[in-house]
């Protein structure tokens, strides 16, 4: 099926659009409750007002450094903007369309990443309010859940309403279009986590090395410098970042869906994607509300009891939907090719059971991580007692765990993306239905949002607590639990987010052999199955390219936390060797100081690994052709998930193992198992906030890359227009300027220590 067809041979009817204008209005339902939800968490109490003041600085700082970031972005965004218009497409149109569209995809990720990280400092103060309040554990946990929710719900309204405006407007050339949308919120999502990453984890480690180990202070006291930095971090690492990275993970499995639905199932395939994700709003809202820790009940049972009960929810509604929309034979689809039309098989069991493969995929994962991260399960118990030996034991337990539970995880991906792909004996049919079970999987994003945001807010809000010195007693502990619990529901929601990379990444293989297609017929050229097999040589070299992209990704994003660490452990003990006054609390440390290295040095940052995403893909692909690039996104889709998977997992079972020393085991606070512990989670913080995490957006961003230049790379290869000289030019320019921006990024790591930290006026000093 190609391209060409696509673009002009499907044509809405009233009726079909009729059922787009429902799922927008659908989708501006979901803002509203975004809106009611917002409008209940801030009516909430404040405490008092040392509280406030300390909320206050958070808010200050977090916005600063996000409004510095989208000025650092603004550039790149515009210069992506003029190179998508000038790839071709099949008009015009759809060229403009895909560029502006970029634009809102981009836009949009920023919002709900700036509305993540804006709401979460203010609700912060209000979970800690309520944690000293009778009642205290029911009414923290809601405020912070719901603080979540609202985010959920502004990334569900906001993914579906941009897919379906887009099919309203150019239906059956939508698909195109929607490449630039994904695109746009691929590659913001990117670099907000990322740059996020590296500023709470430096903020953090340093904070940890300097407080806990060298001057045996808490975590979150207020004579530690890297305090607010820590908790400024937590919001724009995890609120902004995830909330950004969560809605293009949705954005890009609509854009899957929709390309690879209008070749399968023609019109009917061009709107059930727009469907399930419209249940998903109903069962978002019912999954927010429903989640009410009862009196004892762990916050965790709580949590997952509403994720399993919207799960079932939407299993069985999107059932209902699939055989209420879809016909039960191919030959009543309309719009699609002779040879589909004649294939046995029941369309909307065939969608159903996809649906269902991703929502079970799913609550799965959120099993699976559970255990490894949770701490009353026995993998991070035995993290636990491995700091009884020391730091070094902590570390390798904590790896073990990583590596196992990747393994586990991959394996439960790799049947659910087998179990779609068999559903059909045709190869596009399958490919849609992997893209319909990464919209099942997102048909509870809300809940996974709100599950992700519940997190930082519970960890600042114990952090706010501890500085001012306001809640103590049960209050306290009530925000201990809650933050063990948030560390586990991040780790759950990275997890299933890496499996929405997987399902979206393997649908747009797809789309990539299908742009080839269209191209080499456009230069008189035929495909060639075999050139694409495995045993090709030039496909094995692609794979092996892949696979070293994210090691190298990785270790960028890892080495940046280092060295930003380094410069806020220098920049801590120089403040508590200056100014001795600190440690008996006569002298306020200068937050602002870090803030600032924290801010700086995640900023200049981002280019590298940016750069890495965006040219790579370029470079192998007009470098070795169309074959190697193939193989490239399969090493990397492969590498990415088991190590983003290992990287989040081995971090979330360190963080909970030094909760659990924490809570008086091994020795409690302050013993030499506590030290280890500590050490154990600052190495695993750059894995499971910064490098793991940013993995998800980078398959999907280097994924749209290469569909995007797919036809280019034809052009340059085959028939009339095909040039070596052009071909070497743009492989050898991209190569150059990766090597010169990781070179750059390397050598800065020499000086960083001798660099004085630069004191701002961002009301945080």
């Amino acid at each position: 099926m190609s391209r060409h067809f696509l673009a002009e041979g499907i044509e809405l009817s009233g009726g079909d659009r009729g059922i787009v204008v429902a799922v927008a209005v659908v989708a501006l339902a979901a803002l509203v409750v975004g809106y009611v939800l917002l409008r209940e968490v801030l009516a909430a109490g404040q405490g008092t007002s040392r509280m406030q003041d300390i909320a206050k600085a958070v808010q200050e700082g977090a916005a600063a450094y996000l409004n510095r970031q989208f000025k650092t972005l603004g550039v790149f965004v515009v210069v992506v903007f003029v190179l998508l218009f000038v790839l071709p497409a099949d008009s015009l149109g759809q060229q403009i369309g895909r560029s502006l569209f970029f634009l809102v995809g981009a836009a949009f990720s920023a919002s709900i990443g700036y509305l993540g990280m804006w709401l979460s400092t203010r609700a912060n103060v209000r979970v800690a309010a309520a944690a000293n309040q009778a009642g205290g554990r029911e009414k923290a946990m809601r405020v912070a859940f719901r603080t979540g929710g609202v985010v959920g719900m502004i990334t569900v309204g906001l993914g579906l309403f941009g897919a379906a405006l887009v099919v309203l407007v150019y239906a059956g050339g939508a698909p195109k279009v929607l490449e630039g949308f994904g695109f746009g919120a691929a590659l913001l999502a990117m670099f907000m986590r990322v740059g996020g990453g590296i500023f709470t984890k430096a903020a953090d480690v340093g904070a940890d090395l300097v407080g806990k180990v060298e001057q045996n202070i808490p975590e979150d006291d207020p004579r530690n410098a890297a305090t607010i930095a820590d908790n400024v971090g937590d919001n724009v690492g995890d609120c902004a970042g995830m909330a950004a990275d969560l809605f293009e993970s949705y954005a890009v499995t609509l854009v899957a869906s929709l390309i690879l639905g209008t070749a399968a199932f023609g019109a009917q395939g061009l709107l059930f994607p727009l469907i399930v994700p419209a249940i998903g709003v109903l069962t978002a809202v019912i999954g927010v509300y429903i989640t009410n820790a009862r009196t004892g009940e762990s916050g965790l049972s709580a949590i997952n009891r509403s994720f399993y009960i919207s799960a079932v929810i939407s299993a069985v509604l999107c059932t209902i939907a699939a055989f209420s929309f879809l016909p039960s034979s191919f030959a009543g689809l309309s719009g699609i090719s002779t040879e589909l039309s004649s294939q046995s098989g029941n369309p909307a069991l065939i969608a159903a059971i996809a649906v269902i493969i991703g929502i079970v995929l799913a609550a799965v994962i959120l099993w699976l991580t559970g255990y490894f991260t949770g701490t009353e399960h026995k993998p991070v118990k035995d993290v636990g007692k491995t700091s009884l030996t020391g730091a070094a034991t902590v570390i390798l337990s904590g790896i073990s765990v990583g590596f196992e539970s990747a393994v586990y995880t991959a394996v439960v991906i790799g049947a659910a993306v087998y179990g779609a792909f068999v559903l059909s004996g045709s190869v596009v049919v399958a490919l849609f239905a992997i893209a319909l079970a990464g919209c099942g999987l997102l048909t509870t994003v809300g809940v996974i949002v709100a599950m992700d945001t519940f997190g930082p807010v519970s960890d600042n809000a114990q952090g706010i607590a501890e500085m001012s010195g306001d809640v103590e007693g049960e209050g306290a502990q009530i925000l201990t639990e809650l933050d063990a619990v948030g560390n586990t529901t991040k780790a759950i929601t990275k997890g299933i987010a890496i499996a929405t990379a997987v399902l979206a990444a393997t649908a747009l293989f797809g789309s990539y052999t299908d742009a080839i297609k269209q191209a080499l017929a456009a230069v008189g050229g035929a495909f060639n199955d075999g050139a694409f097999a495995v045993f090709n040589p030039s496909v094995l070299v692609g794979v092996a390219l892949g696979a070293a992209v994210v090691f190298m990704f990785s270790g960028l994003a890892v080495n940046a936390v280092s060295r930003a660490a380094g410069a806020v452990v220098f920049e801590v003990r120089k403040q508590f060797k200056e100014n001795p006054g600190i440690m008996d609390g006569s002298t306020r440390p200068e937050y602002g100081r870090v803030v600032d290295i924290c801010t700086k040095d995640s900023l200049r940052e981002l280019a590298t690994p940016g750069l890495l995403a965006v040219l790579a893909p370029i470079a192998v692909g007009f470098g070795l052709g169309t074959e190697s690039l193939a193989g490239y996104l399969g090493g990397a889709i492969a590498t990415g998930t088991l190590m983003a998977i290992f990287l989040a997992n081995s971090g979330g079972a360190w963080d909970n193992a030094k909760k659990l020393v924490e809570d008086g085991n091994h020795g409690g606070k302050g013993s030499d198992a506590h030290a280890a512990t500590v050490i154990g989670d600052t190495v695993g913080d750059p894995f499971k906030d910064t490098a793991g995490p940013a993995i998800n957006p980078l398959i999907k961003v280097m994924n749209l890359v290469s569909v995007l230049i797919a036809p280019a790379v034809v052009a340059a290869t085959t028939g009339a227009g095909a040039s070596v000289g052009l071909r070497a030019s743009i492989a050898v320019v991209a190569v150059v300027i990766i090597i010169g921006a990781v070179v750059v990024s390397k050598r800065r790591g020499t000086a960083i220590a001798d660099s004085p930290a630069e004191t701002v006026s961002d009301g945080v000093s």
